[in-house]
């Protein structure tokens, strides 16, 4: 499908780019875009969780009384569970949270997930972005050429841009990124992804 190509000011340039219909327009599979999300955010968990129990926490390990006879419970020392200031049971220990994802799962979940933004026309190509200086206000300027003051955008530029990328990173709701690092958590969470028209060519040799 052919979509038409702006510039900066948000002014249509009269030309168009082609988009992929097995990258932009294939049949979306909700379950896989979850367990790239999913993957995602499991990878960003620090998992350094931990608790105290009965074998870390500070205390004599005396046996109390004697194994039997007492008539009551038995137990061994002052760090048993169930007495105040005891170990924890079955608390949290440090774990890693991250599973495996097959390659091909993942690039069917970009790919489902592009084409939902698709379907939305919630994907804008611009021409060539970059600014000559570091100012917040480009990118406040960008965003409200295209009339986009209340949505989360998402940036795809074809390579690094340092200029852009520091622009940005001062509003929580704009995002940079590169499209080759381009995830399906990043495309959810963006209302409007504008990429650059060089990066359509990462799109194509990355997700074909």
């Amino acid at each position: 499908m052919d979509v038409a190509v702006y510039n900066k000011s948000g002014e249509n340039t009269g030309r168009k780019v082609e988009l992929k219909d097995s990258i932009f327009a294939i049949e979306p599979n909700d379950h896989v875009i979850y367990l790239d999300c999913k993957q995602y955010m499991a990878n960003n968990r620090q998992g350094t969780h931990s608790s105290l129990h009965r074998g870390i926490v500070s205390g004599s390990t005396k046996k109390l009384k004697k194994q039997k006879g007492t008539g009551t419970a038995r137990f061994g020392s002052i760090k048993n569970p169930l007495f105040r200031g005891g170990g924890r049971v079955f608390g949290p220990e440090p774990r890693l949270y991250d599973f495996k994802l097959n390659k091909k799962v993942k690039r069917l979940a970009r790919k489902s997930a592009l084409t939902y933004k698709m379907q939305d026309n919630n994907i804008y190509v611009l021409d060539n972005l970059n600014f000559d200086e570091i100012k917040t206000k480009n990118i406040v300027g960008l965003k409200n050429n295209f009339k986009f003051d209340d949505k989360k955008v998402l940036i795809v530029m074809s390579e690094s841009n340092k200029n852009v990328y520091l622009s940005a990173r001062n509003l929580k709701d704009v995002n940079v990124v590169t499209a080759s690092e381009l995830t399906t958590y990043d495309i959810m969470w963006a209302s409007i992804l504008m990429v650059e028209e060089k990066s359509i060519c990462v799109f194509e040799s990355i997700l074909s």
